[in-house]
C-alpha cells in the first residue's frame, strides 16, 4: 500500500502546499468563477475541488468557505469525482500494465500518462455535470455573489512547505491507509478462509457478484474489492490481487509462497491477465475507480458536515450509480464495436 500510494502523494502534496504559500489558489478560484457559474455553482468550489485530488475528506471539510449553504451542498455532493491520493495509484498502476503495454516501450510512459490525466479531466467533467444537474433540480437558486480578498504574492517558504506537506499530509494519509489495510487485510483473510457449504465467503460473494461485474466490463473479484476497500480507497488494488490470487488457487512464485508474489508491475500483470482480466477490465476499472462511492472516512466527514442522513446517502450513491451506468455504456459499445 505505502509503496503505491508514496509517489503521487509526495508529488502532490509539496506542490499544492507551495501553490497555496505563494498565494495562486485564490487567485485560480477567482479566475474560474465564470466556469463555475455556469455550472450552478460557487467559483470557490474550485479550491475545494483542488483540496478533493489530495484527500476528499479533506475537500468535503474546505467547502465551508463557501458561504452559500446550497452551493456549499453541491460542492460537497460532488466533491467524489476529483480522484484522491488513494485512486491515483489505481489509475497509474493499471494504466501502465494495460494501456502503456499496447504501444512501444519508448510511448508507454506517455500514453499511460495520458490516460490517467484523461480519466482526472473526466472527473472534472463530471463534476461541473453534476453541480449543473442539481443546480436545475432538487437544489435550485440564484448563484451568490462572490466575494473574496486576494491576498499578495509572497514568497514560499520551502522548509515549512516540505514540513507541511510531507508530514502534516503525506505521512498522516499514509498511516491512515495502513490502519484501514490491516483490518482489511483481516476481513479478507477470514472471506477466504471461512467455509459455508462447501465454499468460502468469498468465493460465494465472487460467484453471485461475478454477473454484475462482466455486465458492466468489470468482474466479480472487482466488486468485492470495492465492497471490502470501503474504508480506504488505498487497499483496492492489494485486495483485488489477494482476491485474484486467492480465487484462482495460484501458487507463489520467486521469493515467497502460498499468496507471496513478485510485487513488480510485470508481476501484477500476470496475476491479472490469470484472472482474466483484458483491456476492457482495465479501462471500466480506471472510470470505475473514478467513479463510485467515497470512502467510509468521506461519508462520515459529509454526514458530519451536513447533518443530513440523506444528502448523505445521496453523496454516496449518487457516484455508484453513474459509474455503473457509464461502465455498462462502455462495456456494451465496446464489445459492439470489437465483435
Amino acid at each position: 500500500v505505502v509503496s503505491v500510494m508514496l509517489p503521487p502523494m509526495a508529488i502532490f502534496f509539496p506542490l499544492f502546499t507551495l501553490a497555496e504559500d505563494f498565494g495562486y489558489l485564490p487567485r485560480v478560484a477567482f479566475n474560474l468563477d465564470r466556469l463555475f457559474r455556469a455550472a450552478g455553482a460557487h467559483g470557490k468550489q474550485a479550491l475545494t475541488m483542488t483540496m478533493g485530488f489530495g484527500c476528499n475528506a479533506a475537500g468535503v471539510v474546505s467547502c465551508r468557505v463557501i458561504d452559500s449553504p446550497r452551493e456549499r451542498l453541491i460542492a460537497i455532493l460532488t466533491n467524489n469525482f476529483s480522484l484522491c491520493n488513494g485512486r491515483w495509484p489505481t489509475q497509474i498502476l493499471i494504466a501502465t500494465i494495460f494501456l502503456g503495454a499496447m504501444v512501444p516501450a519508448y510511448l508507454a510512459g506517455i500514453v499511460a500518462s495520458l490516460a490517467v490525466i484523461g480519466v482526472a479531466a473526466l472527473g472534472m467533467a463530471f463534476m461541473f455535470a453534476s453541480s449543473w444537474f442539481f443546480s436545475r433540480t432538487v437544489l435550485r437558486g440564484e448563484v451568490s455573489t462572490f466575494h473574496l480578498e486576494l491576498p499578495p504574492y509572497r514568497p514560499p517558504r520551502l522548509l515549512q512547505t516540505l514540513y507541511t506537506s510531507l508530514i502534516d499530509r503525506t505521512l498522516y494519509v499514509l498511516w491512515r491507509a495502513i490502519v484501514f489495510a490491516l483490518p482489511a487485510g483481516v476481513a479478507i483473510w477470514l472471506i477466504c478462509n471461512v467455509h459455508i457449504g462447501g465454499v468460502t465467503i468469498a468465493e460465494w460473494l465472487i460467484a453471485r457478484l461475478d454477473p454484475l461485474g462482466v455486465a458492466i466490463g468489470l468482474n466479480g473479484v472487482i466488486l468485492v474489492a470495492y465492497i471490502v476497500a470501503i474504508p480506504a480507497n488505498e487497499i483496492v488494488i492489494p485486495t483485488v490481487l489477494m482476491l485474484t490470487v486467492l480465487a484462482n488457487g495460484m501458487s507463489g512464485q520467486g521469493v515467497g509462497a502460498g499468496v507471496m508474489f513478485e510485487a513488480d508491475a510485470q508481476g501484477t500483470a500476470e496475476i491479472l491477465k490469470a484472472g482474466g482480466w483484458t483491456v476492457l477490465t482495465a479501462v471500466c476499472l480506471m472510470l470505475f475507480s473514478l467513479l463510485h462511492n467515497p470512502c467510509s472516512t468521506t461519508i462520515y466527514t459529509i454526514y458530519k458536515e451536513t447533518g443530513s442522513a440523506k444528502w448523505t446517502t445521496v453523496a454516496a450513491l449518487f457516484p455508484v450509480a453513474l459509474g455503473v451506468a457509464v461502465c455498462f455504456l462502455t462495456a456494451t459499445i465496446w464489445r459492439l464495436v470489437g465483435g
